[in-house]
């Protein structure tokens, strides 16, 4: 291959951590045995069905986070995919959330039908428009939604509190959303005692 046309791969990769999909690489006007012959020579490591790595190109450090997104939706996959739970926490570089796995948060119609990456967490939620935000180029749900996300699947309060805080810190979300998110913690604890049967004061 041409060094120019290897340096086309390249460039769609600069941007992305190292990464390309096949599809991108095919919209290039790369053949799948072309990718296959580079990958043969060691030009380009495949990283998962999909998706390539320039192994020249040093990772940032969202790049196993942008890998999992552009697993989900390579080979048409959902263009809608989220980093969420605590994942989206360790994305947004708050509270001391270190989650062993990299939670997605995808549509539930969606359809994956290649083998999920090892250490990879799907949700199957339908998420609105306003769930999501764009951080370091990667897709996030926006701080509510990780707040409600957390509540719902039973994480740590402490943490939760403290990424409201650091939210708020960072500029991520003002005075009254963080009012508003922190009432909501309340009226989570709220329901969890009313529904085991006790009446317990409410945590400071």
């Amino acid at each position: 291959m041409p060094r120019s046309r290897f340096a086309e791969l390249l460039s769609l990769a600069e941007d992305n951590d190292g990464l390309v999909t096949a599809d991108d690489a095919r919209q290039a006007g790369f053949t799948d045995s072309v990718l296959t012959r580079l990958v043969q020579r060691g030009r380009i490591e495949r990283t998962s069905r999909g998706v390539y790595r320039i192994p020249y190109l040093t990772p940032g450090r969202f790049s196993q986070y942008r890998e999992a997104v552009l697993w989900a939706k390579a080979n048409r996959g959902p263009e809608q995919v989220a980093i969420s739970y605590m994942t989206a926490l360790a994305a947004y570089e708050i509270s001391d959330a270190n989650p062993l796995s990299i939670h997605l948060t995808v549509p539930k119609i969606a359809r994956l039908r290649r083998q999920k990456p090892k250490g990879i967490v799907v949700h199957r939620e339908d998420l609105n428009p306003e769930d999501i935000t764009i951080h370091e180029g990667l897709p996030l749900t926006t701080i509510a939604r990780t707040v409600v996300d957390l509540l719902t699947s039973g994480e740590r309060i402490d943490l939760i509190r403290q990424a409201i805080s650091d939210a708020r810190r960072e500029g991520f979300i003002g005075d009254s959303e963080a009012r508003l998110l922190r009432r909501r913690i309340e009226e989570h604890l709220k329901g969890l005692r009313i529904s085991h049967g006790k009446m317990e004061p409410a945590l400071p």
